[in-house]
């Protein structure tokens, strides 16, 4: 804590000591913390010149987790606004946003606008009970994604009210194509059984997910990946599979399989049998830029799919539709043609 204490006091001390160097910058510059957030910005842009939007986190980094580096803040320093996920996912960044206001920079929540709409829930508990956290998780919603989209475009607008027209012009063509994705996934994730729709993840981030499409959730550890899992937290979730005869549980890209490979070997060791999904689940993070899960719209479905293809590989009847040409990008052949024994 001592040594997190002073590499924040160190953070702000240098975006004190870089204050002068935003005024003389011609570019507009914007800074996205997460890979959502990263992707919604290059989207809602598209077609504005003179735009610079910096990515702080890759590919598979948690950002629970995430510290923010000196040249993370050097960035956020330089930058017109700041876009973050909010509700605190980026839990080692709260003491940077707030000096950043401090110095003028505007920053952007994208979870407050669905928080003021009312569709933010609490966290779980493992007796499915409510917590008084926000979930951070709202984007896993599509129609979440919908609110924080307008609202981006609006704000940017605000930013940038000369090309104004064009983020609101993106705007509404990108709510366009997350309804097509919701009503693409809705009707497959919803073919399956009600009653064996359980999905049984790493960490608590996909209760948005089971409430759009029909599911039950259960995780091994909480919200946030800084919660560490214990023995107790393992065999509650190793008692649930048994219980409901779940065949398959999932890893997530951002977080190691090590509590879900524990939870196999004790299901294993009481007799029953369970298995890993086809692939992993994008959680906290998209996948790597230019692929299929590089993008929000991709993320989602090789999420959806990844779940369909994994019952589907365990004997139960789905109903995979054919992808919807309106929605780009389109997934590649190697997502649709899946061997079951691989």
């Amino acid at each position: 804590m001592t040594k997190l204490l002073a590499a924040m006091f160190s953070a702000l001390a240098f975006i004190v000591s870089l204050a002068p160097a935003r005024a003389t910058e011609e570019t507009l510059r914007i800074v996205a913390t997460t890979t959502q957030a990263s992707d919604l910005l290059e989207i809602l842009s598209d077609g504005r010149d003179g735009i610079m939007i910096t990515s702080l986190m890759g590919p598979g980094v948690d950002p629970h987790l995430y510290q923010p580096t000196e040249s993370d803040i050097a960035a956020m320093n330089r930058a017109a606004m700041v876009v973050y996920s909010g509700l605190h996912l980026e839990g080692q960044f709260e003491t940077v946003f707030a000096a950043l206001g401090e110095q003028g920079i505007k920053t952007y929540a994208m979870g407050q606008p669905v928080k003021e709409a009312g569709f933010i829930v609490g966290g779980f508990d493992l007796s499915d009970q409510y917590s008084n956290v926000d979930d951070p998780h709202f984007w896993f919603d599509p129609r979440n994604w919908e609110i924080t989209a307008l609202d981006l475009g609006e704000a940017l607008a605000e930013l940038d009210p000369q090309n104004a027209q064009v983020y609101r012009d993106n705007a509404a063509a990108y709510v366009g194509q997350l309804q097509a994705l919701f009503e693409w996934a809705n009707a497959g994730l919803r073919s399956i059984d009600e009653a064996r729709r359980f999905l049984v993840t790493s960490h608590d981030a996909f209760q948005y997910f089971g409430a759009a499409f029909g599911w039950k959730m259960q995780a091994i550890q909480g919200l946030s990946t800084e919660d560490e899992a214990g023995v107790g937290d393992i065999q509650a979730t190793v008692d649930f599979v048994i219980e409901n005869e779940i065949p398959v549980l999932f890893v997530e890209s951002s977080i190691p399989p090590d509590t879900i490979d524990a939870v196999i070997e004790a299901v294993g060791a009481q007799g029953e049998s369970v298995r890993v999904g086809i692939r992993e689940l994008f959680g906290d993070a998209m996948g790597e830029p230019g692929g299929f899960g590089g993008t929000y719209v991709g993320m989602l479905a090789q999420n959806a799919l990844t779940i369909m293809q994994s019952y589907q590989c365990m004997g139960l009847d789905v109903d995979i539709l054919e992808w919807d040409a309106a929605l780009l990008p389109k997934p590649p052949d190697d997502l649709w043609n899946v061997d079951c024994d691989a």
